[in-house]
């Protein structure tokens, strides 16, 4: 099968959709599809782009068997709400000339993941004239959560918004996103309960994570021994609401057996180091390789996942997984009743979103309670051996995409017959 994918981030050494796309990507290569990507130059999480590349020119790669089609793109030092929509509108616009230059190559499926939204249009065109599949992707609901967050603002912009992303997605012949509830809300917004499909973000469990006692960063942080750790990891974006960590870090700041460790890269970073620059209990890491990733979740004693209350259902964090496969309780904050608050609370704490104090005296009941951290570690790492697994998982996509092939292959042969 050739399958066309368009992901804004492809990087497979680095967490987030980007790695998601390339795992994906080079998982259908290796069972023997065709894979071609249309994407921009690595640069997330940093909101740099990485040395060796020209965000000014389109570059073709090569990597483990997929053909990457890098294209220029716009890429700010500092996002802001607007200068992101002008970031993902420059994707789009570059990513045009070089999707239509591939309808010669007659794709089967052509798979789009949202953010950004700019991109469907010309996705869908490429797939309607090679007779292909069109899948949407989405990763995060971009317009609701822009809304919500303050970026956009106004009846008016809002309607004629929610308009045109109701029309792009009822064009799409699959809709998939990684939570039930996510999947609910394109049932919600037109899309044909036929049409959807839930993908969740796998994990992979094949390694066994070591006591944080035997973690090479213990002693690289200087964290001595019977200190618990309290770890953040991944981007640390504007939406997540990371600033309630350095605030539990103050609350916390007494008990010299709790250490906090951020680690990761994002425009939340300077406000996070402002807020922290005197809380000796709090340790910053930069991104770190992904050779280390696993060593780095054996670190924590915990994991910590901050979420907004107005950005709830719009998004399942991605990083979930990984934390839950770790063998390490999750303390997240969600409001019940949402998929998050549903999927910790049964195998961690969940506690209310933005409330430092809720966040703190989470912290302290699993650094007060060894049996307890292992016995929510152990039903986390269940939880995602049961549900997350990565090779159910991308089975169950691929036969979702066989079908969806066939099914438009159908459509054409009726319409040629008639």
């Amino acid at each position: 099968m050739k399958v066309l994918m368009i992901s804004l981030n492809y990087a497979p050494e680095v967490t987030g959709i980007g790695k998601y796309s390339a795992e994906l990507a080079e998982w259908l290569a290796a069972r023997g599809h065709t894979v071609r990507v249309i994407a921009a130059s690595p640069y997330y999480p940093e909101w740099r782009v990485q040395p060796g590349y020209n965000p000014r020119m389109y570059v073709t790669e090569q990597i483990n068997n997929v053909s990457v089609i890098r294209v220029p793109f716009w890429c700010p030092a500092r996002p802001s709400g607007l200068k992101r929509l002008l970031h993902l509108m420059s994707f789009a616009l570059f990513a045009i000339p070089a999707t239509l230059r591939q309808i010669a190559w007659r794709p089967q499926a052509v798979w789009l993941v949202e953010p950004p939204l700019f991109a469907s249009p010309v996705a869908l065109l490429a797939a309607r004239i090679s007779g292909a599949s069109y899948w949407l992707h989405i990763q995060d609901y971009e317009v609701d959560a822009a809304f919500r967050l303050g970026i956009l603002k106004g009846r008016a912009a809002r309607k004629l918004a929610l308009g045109a992303e109701k029309r792009l997605m009822s064009r799409a012949d699959v809709v998939s996103t990684p939570s039930a509830a996510m999947t609910r809300l394109a049932a919600q917004k037109g899309v044909l309960r036929e049409r959807t499909f839930t993908f969740p973000n796998w994990v992979d469990l094949q390694h066994v994570h070591t006591s944080s006692a035997d973690s090479s960063y213990r002693s690289q942080l200087e964290i001595g021994d019977g200190v618990q750790v309290a770890l953040y990891s991944g981007n640390l974006g504007l939406k997540q609401g990371l600033e309630i960590i350095a605030d539990a870090a103050q609350i916390l700041s007494w008990r010299k057996d709790i250490v906090f460790v951020i680690c990761g890269a994002g425009p939340a970073k300077a406000l996070l180091l402002d807020k922290a620059q005197d809380l000796s209990n709090v340790i910053f890491l930069d991104l770190q390789p992904k050779d280390r990733f696993n060593d780095l979740l054996a670190l924590a004693d915990m994991h910590l996942l901050p979420q907004r209350a107005d950005a709830a259902d719009l998004v399942m964090p991605s990083k979930l997984g990984a934390m839950l496969s770790s063998n390490r309780p999750v303390i997240a904050t969600a409001n019940q009743g949402t998929e998050l608050w549903e999927v910790v609370n049964s195998v961690g704490i969940a506690v209310e979103p933005e409330s430092a104090t809720a966040l703190s005296q989470a912290i302290l009941r699993l650094a007060d309670d060894r049996p307890l951290r292992e016995h929510l570690g152990s039903l986390g790492r269940q939880y995602a051996a049961s549900n997350l697994s990565k090779e159910p998982i991308l089975l169950q996509f691929e036969a979702r995409l066989r079908s969806a092939v066939a099914a438009r292959r159908n459509v054409g042969d009726r319409a040629t017959t008639t």
